[in-house]
C-alpha cells in the first residue's frame, strides 16, 4: 500500500513521525528518503520524542552515523549519507539494531539497489519531496507495515 500526504510545515512533518512511533515493533525499519533539507531529521525527531519524551535530545547522527535510544522498542537512528559501501551499515550495527529493536534510517539508498534484502520484509518507506505548498510524503509499507499505514493516517486526522 502507498499513499501521499501533504506536509505544509515542520509541525506536520513532526506529527507524521509521532503518528508512526506507537506502531513500531522490534525488527522493523523506517526508511527516510529525500534530498537535504526535506525534513528527514524533523520526522525522526518527532518519532523518537514520541517514544522517549518531548524533551529528549535528538541530535542528527550525521557525524556519529548512529544514535541509539533506549525506548520501547529501542530505536537506532542511522544516517548513512557518508557510507561508501552497503556493507558499512552492518559494520556500524544495523543488523544488531534490527535484532533488538527498530532502525530509523536516513539515506537508505546507501544500502544498495535492494534495501529490502538488507533489512528484511518489515519496513516503512517515506519519500519526502517538495510540493507547491511545502512538501509531501509518499508513504509505503511492506511486511507488517502494509496494514499499519491506515492506522498511522487515521491518527493524523488527514
Amino acid at each position: 500500500m502507498s499513499l501521499t500526504l501533504d506536509l505544509p510545515d515542520a509541525d506536520a512533518t513532526t506529527a507524521l513521525g509521532q503518528a508512526i512511533a506507537p506502531h513500531l515493533a522490534p525488527g522493523e525499519a523506517v526508511l527516510l528518503y529525500g534530498p537535504l533539507g526535506m525534513g528527514k531529521s524533523t520526522l525522526a525527531r518527532g518519532l523518537i520524542r514520541a517514544l522517549a519524551g518531548p524533551h529528549e535530545d535528538v541530535p542528527s547522527p550525521t557525524f556519529t552515523l548512529v544514535q541509539v535510544y533506549e525506548t520501547d522498542p529501542p530505536v537506532a537512528h542511522f544516517d548513512l549519507y557518508r557510507l561508501t559501501r552497503p556493507d558499512e551499515a552492518f559494520e556500524i550495527g544495523l543488523d544488531e539494531a534490527l535484532d533488538t529493536g527498530c532502525a530509523l534510517i536516513e539515506w537508505p539508498e546507501r544500502l544498495g539497489d535492494d534495501p529490502a534484502r538488507a533489512l528484511g520484509p518489515d519496513r516503512l518507506s517515506i519519500v519526502l519531496e517538495e510540493s507547491g505548498e511545502g512538501r509531501h510524503a509518499t508513504v509505503s509499507g511492506a511486511g507488517t507495515w502494509a496494514d499499519k499505514i491506515n492506522a498511522v493516517v487515521e491518527s493524523l486526522n488527514v
